[in-house]
């Protein structure tokens, strides 16, 4: 399934949280947060409001975008607008 966004949404692939701490203790699904990092998979079409490009990793607001699964992996659908920063 191929899906691109609208104006100025971004799909993202969500990162994954470590399940692991660095000492070594395992971290439950359920305590875990929610991932705040994704990489751009595509861009709508409003190149005025889109700041980001296929492959830059970047932070969201926490609670920003439509989660949908595609090939059964988790993406996001966010606005630009919650985009806050990219990571280099």
């Amino acid at each position: 399934m191929k899906v691109i966004p609208i104006g100025d949404r971004v799909l993202l692939s969500a990162e994954q949280s470590e399940e692991k701490t660095k000492g070594g203790l395992f971290i439950p699904q359920t305590a875990q947060e929610k991932t705040q990092t994704g990489v751009v998979i595509a861009v709508g079409d409003d190149k005025d409001a889109i700041k980001v490009k296929k492959g830059d990793r970047v932070m969201y607001d926490k609670y920003a975008g439509t989660t949908i699964q595609i090939d059964g992996k988790d993406h996001l659908i966010i606005s630009m607008a919650d985009v806050i920063a990219t990571i280099s």
